[in-house]
């Protein structure tokens, strides 16, 4: 009889351990649906900016697999950057640090092309704004500059210029533009620093360059304006608006860039980490760190 109380109690043993490993299975959660936690809620949309003057559809993750993207392919994985235009030093070294960063973003090879002089854009595409610089006709640089100097490995291709950028006659200016079938991107870095880049402004300039180089990219990866959380990829209008947002991927866009390229989410994270730390983005750094706990 005692062996029978054994026996019984010997399965019963069994079966709440099984139980309780099935629970403890069920409830592991995916990266993603440990760092949303850490995803901040869009406020409402105030005037002006970009959400209130555009009603834009939520891109849902399969919302996002059917839609059309660069896709890697063998001997295609290398993103360029070209520089066009006169650059000085700290000028140099934003757009160097910026290939550091992209890097680890997109967890892909990154280089600079050689750069190309601002005497290679015609009369016809220049205007004077009403601020009194010198704008280029974005479009152009896309299709007349890039898409025929696109290298054979680049899967992307980004312009970064230091003349001010217009993306059609009844715009004032446009941060940046892409052409997402084709893989070329532009982006000015005129705004970011207004128009003088020194080494008080060096870090505030180079946020808002990096933000708006990934945001394009990752639109390229086809990747629509985020509507989840306050975003890299959330639609802007202003520099305070890009100010506002974060560097940061939302929980769900990195979802979609990581089903794209495949990376290690926390070899990513522990390497955004370092070079937060490294260049003194203390807000950024905090919420790597903020995203690294969660994974402990």
């Amino acid at each position: 009889m005692n062996q029978g109380k054994y026996n019984v109690s010997f399965l019963f043993s069994y079966a709440a351990l099984f139980i309780l490993l099935f629970s403890c299975q069920k409830q592991k959660k995916t990266y993603f649906e440990s760092i949303a936690l850490n995803d901040i809620k869009l406020s409402s949309p105030k005037h002006g900016s970009w959400r209130y003057n555009h009603d834009e559809k939520f891109q849902q993750f399969e919302d996002f697999q059917q839609s059309k993207k660069i896709k890697l392919k063998p001997g295609k994985n290398t993103i360029y950057l070209q520089p066009i235009g006169k650059f000085d030093e700290l000028q140099k070294r934003q757009i160097a640090l910026t290939k550091e960063y992209l890097k680890i973003y997109f967890q892909l090879e990154t280089k600079i092309l050689p750069e190309l002089p601002n005497t290679i854009f015609p009369e016809k595409i220049k205007r004077i704004s009403k601020e009194g610089q010198e704008q280029i006709l974005a479009s152009y640089v896309l299709d007349s500059i890039l898409i025929k100097r696109r290298p054979k490995d680049a899967v992307i291709l980004m312009g970064i210029t230091e003349k001010d950028l217009f993306p059609q006659p009844e715009w004032n200016y446009v941060f940046g533009l892409a052409s997402y079938e084709e893989g070329v991107g532009v982006t000015s870095i005129y705004r970011f620093a207004n128009g003088h880049l020194t080494d008080s402004n060096f870090n505030e300039s180079f946020l808002r360059l990096i933000k708006i180089s990934s945001h394009e990219i990752g639109h390229m990866f086809g990747i629509s304006h985020c509507l989840n959380a306050n975003c890299v990829m959330n639609g802007t209008n202003s520099l305070s608006e890009t100010d506002y947002h974060l560097a940061r991927a939302c929980s769900l866009c990195q979802r979609k860039l990581n089903s794209s390229i495949h990376y290690n989410n926390k070899k990513r994270l522990l390497e955004l980490k370092s070079f937060f730390e490294k260049q003194h983005l203390n807000t950024e750094l905090s919420l790597a760190e903020q995203d690294l706990n969660l994974l402990q």
